[in-house]
């Protein structure tokens, strides 16, 4: 049975069947996983598909964009729904794609609407052929797949979560329904009267098919008769849109995702202290059907977990509220509910209690005998001297005495650690305070230390040995890449490529996003593309041949369709005195970041360190008079200024980084310095010297003149902006 096998008139299909999109233009939604440069519309385009799994929320587009894969690929497609597919129908389909790759070498791409439906075994009946290449799956599901779908089957494929469409995308399916006069209604005027089409998208709530069979219902019922002549006008009322839409009903089932999010969700917000969302929360799982003893349950454990010693009576009134709801039970129970769940969102929070199973580990770590003086001295006092030297603190002035509970190879162990918060905070002190005199007790009662062991001489030197080894470079990549924020999903561009490490990480950080980069000189653009040969072509990144010196580069036809959620700008900053973050904002996409570094050579280390101490104070000074010049004139400071005042442009960071490294002096490190040349070094430095000295000072800065090693520190500039939302 073929899902995308179409009627022989459109007018005995649904609207939402006949407006399913059938090309990647066509369809709406989903761009982090579909907008241009994406690694998904890559694979589709090239028709390069691997095994791909959908997960989402129905109505979400997971089948359509199956149906828009069928209509692009030059591969056999074939569809099932597990609902009404049984092992038979597999098997003839797995022997058909088996045929066909056999004798015309053409592979099939077998689709699985429902595909979680299927049973263990059926499931494992598509292994061997997903593993061998002879059918490439593609899954439909709504549930988790991570715990609906064979394992072996999720770790063989890409996994894609399709997310509710926003309400700008519903409107823009209802546009195209409206003009579309083959599929649609595009044939007669259909209007909306105010608030009508708002109330169709707002109720839909991301669910295009919803949306649909909505403005279906609403358009066709309308007339007198349908189909109307031509043009006619069609006025849709409030009353009417409000009759032809349900409210949906909430996705949550009480063994799914949508479960345990939506409760995890809920203990979150009374743990951040946030009574609106956890108000939100609750009303969610309680409309949907979930029993409020589970949530009386959960709210019980977070009044321990979270709120604790903070608040000790947050878990009485939980304790109260839940024996309450038993006696009254619903609807006036939602009272009892509500106050424990405002009660335990407003009141101070400690999580001290977690205390135990620091307690626990230790108990798993070593059996300590319990301390004599603790001992049951009912027994055996005379015997083994049990209990002798305990003090009963009921005789002592505060009802407390200053002794040892703790297992001997435990003493000075700390497993609570009270917090400021609540009903806590006032007791803070106190424990704290008897804690130190119990140390204090302790160390009286320790024996004299004979003997003294050394740290771990082998670990020291792994520690030592991997510090040594850390390059300058791996430094700078941590401190760029770490903070990015970068999801995997996402897009970025890289002016220039010059920096191979700083490449493949960031192509390592977006599997199904993309990376573009600029890639103007040869020697680089060899390297990353031998690099790539063993990468699909869908998968590889994108290397556009053109440089940043080109004022035209970015009419580049592969780079004009493109936006990006990071832009990484290399040892660049301007072109021509403006900003490159200025020229490339409207390639950012609302919220992207610019993220660049930029040497600072005046910043760091300078030659003129080295002759320190072994020339005349007043030659040095007429150096550093010409070396300061140089650096000012040649390597200028960027202005910090200039990037506050971007629009749409908000400065995030602006930090130095130095980096010491150790350097080995050597004629080739040393040569750039001395070229006779306008603008170098020794042109700006010899403008103060005399013949003698400029021969004095490059004898003194030959290699063998040199130290065999001396630290040398670089700076470098990292700068991060963000875009506004809009």
């Amino acid at each position: 049975m073929n899902l995308f096998s179409q009627a022989s008139s459109f007018s005995s299909e649904p609207l939402a069947s006949r407006m399913r999109p059938r090309t990647l233009e066509e369809y709406v939604g989903q761009d982090h996983i579909l907008g241009e440069g994406r690694l998904l519309r890559r694979a589709i385009r090239a028709d390069q598909l691997s095994s791909l799994i959908f997960y989402g929320p129905p109505g979400t587009g997971k089948t359509t964009l199956a149906q828009v894969i069928a209509n692009s690929t030059a591969s056999r497609f074939v569809s099932m729904n597990a609902v009404l597919s049984g092992v038979k129908d597999l098997r003839e389909a797995i022997e058909d794609a088996r045929q066909s790759q056999e004798y015309y070498d053409k592979r099939t791409i077998l689709f699985v609407d429902e595909v979680h439906r299927w049973n263990k075994s059926q499931q494992d009946a598509l292994l061997p052929w997903v593993e061998k290449g002879t059918i490439i799956l593609i899954g439909a599901t709504t549930e988790n797949p991570y715990f609906e779908v064979n394992k072996a089957l999720v770790s063989r494929s890409r996994v894609f979560q399709l997310l509710g469409l926003t309400e700008e995308n519903l409107r823009q399916i209802v546009t195209q329904t409206l003009q579309d006069k083959q599929r649609g209604y595009g044939k007669w005027q259909v209007e909306f009267e105010p608030d009508a089409l708002d109330h169709l998208v707002r109720v839909a709530s991301g669910d295009a098919r919803s949306l649909l069979n909505a403005l279906q219902l609403a358009v066709e019922t309308t007339p007198e008769s349908f189909p109307p002549p031509a043009n006619s006008r069609i006025h849709i009322t409030l009353s009417a849109a409000e009759e032809s839409i349900q409210q949906k009903a909430v996705l949550y089932d009480k063994e799914g995702d949508y479960h345990f999010d939506t409760i995890s969700a809920f203990i979150k917000s009374l743990r951040g202290s946030d009574p609106d969302a956890a108000l939100y929360w609750m009303a969610r799982m309680v409309r949907a059907g979930e029993d409020p003893r589970y949530i009386f349950r959960r709210m019980l454990i977070s009044a321990s977990e979270d709120v604790g010693m903070a608040d000790p009576y947050a878990l009485g009134v939980v304790e109260a509220a839940a024996s309450a709801f038993d006696r009254v039970g619903l609807p006036e129970g939602q009272f009892h509910l509500t106050q424990a769940t405002l009660y335990l969102a407003t009141c101070p929070k400690s999580n001290s209690s977690l205390a135990f199973f620091d307690a626990l580990e230790a108990v798993a770590k070593e059996e300590a005998e319990v301390p004599n003086h603790l001992r049951d001295s009912s027994r055996d006092e005379h015997s083994f001297g049990h209990g002798k030297g305990y003090k009963y603190p009921h005789a002592f002035r505060d009802h407390w005495v200053a002794q040892q509970y703790l297992p001997g190879t435990l003493k000075g162990r700390i497993f609570y650690q009270p917090t400021g918060q609540g009903y806590e905070g006032s007791i803070q002190t106190q424990v704290i305070r008897h804690r130190e005199e119990q140390l204090d007790r302790m160390l009286e009662e320790t024996p004299e230390t004979l003997s003294f062991s050394p740290g771990d001489k082998e670990r020291d030197r792994w520690i030592r040995r991997v510090q040594g080894t850390s390059s300058s470079r791996k430094k700078l990549l941590k401190a760029l890449v770490e903070p990015m924020q970068i999801g995997r999903s996402d897009r970025i561009f890289l002016a220039p490529l010059r920096w191979n490490q700083l490449f493949w990480e960031l192509f390592r950080k977006v599997p199904e996003g993309g990376l573009t980069a600029l890639a103007d000189q040869e020697d680089y653009r060899n390297l990353v593309e031998f690099s790539m040969e063993s990468l699909p072509e869908s998968e590889r990144p994108l290397l556009v041949d053109r440089s940043l010196k080109d004022p035209r580069w970015l009419e580049h036809p592969d780079l004009q369709p493109l936006t990006w959620e990071h832009i990484v700008l290399d040892g660049v900053l301007d072109q021509q005195d403006e900003l490159f973050p200025q020229i490339l904002e409207e390639k950012l996409a609302p919220k992207g970041w610019f993220t660049g570094c930029l040497p600072l050579p005046g910043a760091g280390s300078r030659l003129s360190e080295l002759l320190k101490g072994r020339v005349e104070d007043k030659l040095l000074s007429r150096i550093e008079e010409g070396e300061e010049l140089f650096y000012t004139e040649r390597a200028p400071y960027p202005q910090k200024e200039r990037m506050e005042n971007l629009a749409d442009l908000t400065l995030v960071e602006w930090t130095q980084l130095p980096i010491e490294e150790s350097l080995v002096p050597n004629a080739q490190w040393l040569a750039p310095w001395f070229k006779d040349l306008p603008g170098s070094w020794f042109n700006y430095v010899s403008r103060n010297l005399g013949e003698d000295e400029i021969r004095r000072i490059r004898a003194l800065l030959q290699p063998e003149k040199l130290p065999s090693s001396f630290p040398w520190t670089r700076n470098w500039l990292i700068y991060r902006l963000r875009k506004s939302a809009t």
